[in-house]
C-alpha cells in the first residue's frame, strides 16, 4: 500500500523525539532521502520544533494525540513507519501498537518495559501476523548493541567451530553518557505497577519473559558484584540487563533457537579496580535514587548536545562452549549511549525496515528481524563497530 511518507516521527517535542527529528534533519539530505513528518499533540510546538531542528519549512506536520486512537490511526495509515518516543509506553504507548497492528504499519520505539511488552505480544502479535505489520520494540541503546553484539558472536562461534557458544557474557566495558527524563519516568511507571500488581515482579524477573510457551535454563543473575580473574577485574550489576537479556532470548526464541536451547546469557559492567568499582556502584545506586524521588529527571530533559557527543561505549562479549571452545565479539558506539547514539540506531532500524528488510509481520526484536543488514547499516551510518575473532 503506497504511504504518504517513509517515517513518521511520533513525539518529535519531546526530548529523545527530538533528538531523532534532528538527525533525521541533519543527515538524510539530498535526492535519496526518505520523505518523513513529526507528529506531536501540539500543532504550534511541531513548528516550533522545526524551526530549532534546521528542518524544512515545508516538513509536513501531523496532529496525533496518544489519548485519542483515531488520531493514532489516520497518522499510521499516512506512514511505512511509525518512530515513537512517547512513553512511558506502559502509559502512552498501547494504542499506538494497536493502530499499527490494525493498519499494517511498521513500528520502532526505544521500549525497556518487559511486561507492556509481554502484554502487546500476547495482545497483538498475531493480528500483526495477519496484517503484515512488522513491530519491533528495543531499537536503541537497549537492545541493539548486545542483540547484534550477541548475533556476531554467534556467527564467529558457528564459523570457527560448528556450532553456537552454549554460554554468552556480555561486559560494557567503558561507557560515558547521560539520561533523560523519559527514562526515568518509565522506570518509575514500571515500579508503580509493580506495586499495583504483584505477579508483573515474577515476569520482570524472568529472563524468558518474551518467549511465550518457552523457557530455558537458569540463567546468570548479574545481581551480585563478583570478581572476573580472565578480565583481572570487578563486575558490577548492569542497570539494563534485566531488558536486553530478555530481549536476546526472544531474538534466539523467534529464530528458531539457533543458539540452542540450552543458552545461557547475563550482562554486567566491567569495573577496572576496587576504586572504580566503589566509584561505579555509588554512581549507579544515586541514579536509581535519583529517579524515584523528587529531584529527579523530568520529562523533556537529558543531556546536552555537548555532553550527546562526548559519550561512547564498548562492550566485549565473550563466549564460551561445552569442549572450552572461545569465542570473542566486541561492539562499540560513538556518542551518547542512551540518546546521541540512540537516536541513530532507532532512525536507521526505520530505514532498514523502508529500504532492506520486508519480512513477515509479528512483534519483533532487531535482531530477529533485521539482523545483518541492521548491522551493516549501523556500520555504516551509524558510527557502530562490530568485530568478532
Amino acid at each position: 500500500m503506497k504511504r504518504d511518507f517513509d517515517l513518521i516521527v511520533h513525539g518529535a517535542t519531546g526530548y529523545t523525539g527530538r533528538v531523532i527529528a534532528e538527525y533525521l534533519a541533519t543527515s538524510c539530505r539530498g535526492d535519496d532521502a526518505p520523505s518523513w513528518a513529526i507528529a506531536g499533540r501540539s500543532t504550534d510546538k511541531l513548528q516550533k520544533e522545526r524551526a530549532d531542528i534546521g528542518a524544512p519549512d515545508d516538513l509536513p506536520l501531523v496532529k496525533a494525540d496518544a489519548a485519542e486512537p483515531a488520531s493514532l490511526r489516520s497518522m499510521c495509515e499516512r506512514a511505512a513507519v511509525i518512530i515513537t518516543a512517547v512513553g512511558p509506553y506502559q502509559l502512552h504507548g498501547s494504542e499506538l501498537v494497536a493502530a499499527c497492528a490494525a493498519t499494517g504499519t511498521a513500528y520502532v520505539d526505544l521500549c525497556g518495559e518487559p511486561a507492556w511488552m509481554r502484554r502487546m505480544i500476547d495482545t497483538h502479535h498475531e493480528e500483526a501476523k495477519r496484517t503484515g505489520a512488522r513491530i519491533v520494540f528495543s531499537c536503541g541503546f537497549d537492545s541493539i548493541p548486545f542483540d547484534l553484539g550477541v548475533l556476531t558472536l554467534q556467527e564467529k562461534a558457528r564459523e570457527k567451530f560448528g556450532r553456537p557458544a552454549r554460554r554468552v557474557k556480555a561486559r560494557l566495558r567503558k561507557v560515558k553518557g547521560g539520561m533523560s527524563g523519559g527514562t526515568a519516568a518509565s522506570a518509575q511507571a514500571t515500579l508503580a505497577a509493580a506495586a499495583r500488581d504483584p505477579t508483573l515482579i515474577r515476569l520482570l524477573t524472568d529472563p524468558f519473559a518474551l518467549t511465550p510457551g518457552f523457557t530455558g535454563p537458569s540463567q546468570p543473575s548479574g545481581l551480585i558484584p563478583e570478581y572476573d580473574p580472565s578480565m583481572n577485574a570487578w563486575l558490577v550489576p548492569f542497570p539494563m540487563a534485566p531488558i536486553n537479556t530478555k530481549n536476546v532470548h526472544r531474538t534466539n526464541f523467534l529464530l528458531g533457537h539457533p543458539y540452542g536451547t540450552d543458552f545461557a546469557y547475563d550482562e554486567m559492567m566491567v569495573a577496572p579496580g576496587f576504586g572504580e568499582f566503589g566509584r561505579v556502584a555509588t554512581e549507579t545506586f544515586a541514579t536509581v535514587v535519583s529517579l524515584f524521588g523528587t529531584g529527579g529527571l523530568k520529562p523533556g530533559a537529558g543531556p546536552t548536545r555537548d555532553e550527546r557527543e562526548k559519550g561512547f561505549y564498548d562492550i566485549l562479549f565473550v563466549g564460551e562452549l561445552l569442549d572450552g571452545g572461545r569465542v570473542e565479539a566486541v561492539v562499540t558506539g560513538d556518542g551518547d549511549p542512551g540518546y546521541g547514539s540512540t537516536s541513530k540506531m532507532i532512525t536507521e532500524s526505520a530505514l532498514c525496515l523502508v529500504r532492506e528488510v520486508q519480512g513477515e509481520g509479528g512483534i519483533w526484536t532487531p535482531g530477529a528481524l533485521m539482523g545483518p543488514a541492521l548491522r551493516k547499516r549501523l556500520k555504516e551510518r551509524a558510527g557502530l563497530t562490530f568485530s568478532a575473532r
